[in-house]
């Protein structure tokens, strides 16, 4: 039986060189909502490494600011640019160096498993995945980010959400659309 948290912050973070997107969860119980999620804007920095420092210095203010108790990072996906996937892997490791040096335990999830864990399709688009958050969540239209970057970093805590269990996963729903069917007060449309 799945034991509810009483109160559990999470830290998600979508990894970039150019905008890092980020979003904050709060868990309590067995419902989670959305307390914060922004961008870290690396585009006026033309060194990567200024752009690092800067990540370590904005993730570690979000940690003091918000004590998340575990952060949830999407891991890169290989594409076929070995320097981009490398300065990637760089600012991933950057974020990770940042909770790590917080005590803050680390979990990555692929992109293909945290679209999968949010939208059911593994191939959905970043508007399908803000979408969905934005219906789960009840995220006020206007608290919505225009950067979905913003969105993808509160995707990877609310997969890490999902991960955790939930009395949904017991009652042993095969997809978002029978949820959405047996929980209509849950979604909003």
């Amino acid at each position: 039986m799945i034991q509810p948290v009483k109160e559990k912050i999470i830290l998600g973070i979508d990894p970039g060189t150019t905008i890092m997107g980020y979003g904050i969860l709060r868990v309590a119980n067995t419902q989670a909502e959305m307390i914060a999620l922004g961008v870290i804007d690396l585009r006026k920095y033309g060194d990567h490494y200024l752009k690092l420092r800067r990540i370590f210095e904005r993730v570690t203010g979000i940690i003091d600011s918000y004590l998340p108790d575990e952060l949830a990072i999407e891991a890169p996906f290989f594409g076929k640019n070995v320097q981009s996937m490398l300065k990637l892997g760089r600012a991933q490791g950057v974020a990770m160096a940042a909770a790590l040096a917080r005590d803050i335990p680390i979990t990555e999830y692929a992109p293909l498993k945290i679209k999968m864990a949010i939208t059911g399709n593994g191939q959905a688009t970043k508007m399908q995945v803000a979408d969905m958050l934005h219906r789960l969540l009840h995220i006020p239209t206007e608290d919505m980010p225009t950067s979905m970057d913003a969105t993808d970093g509160l995707a990877a805590a609310y997969c890490h959400y999902l991960q955790m269990g939930r009395p949904a996963a017991e009652k042993g729903y095969k997809g978002w659309k029978e949820f959405i069917a047996k929980n209509p007060s849950k979604v909003k449309r």
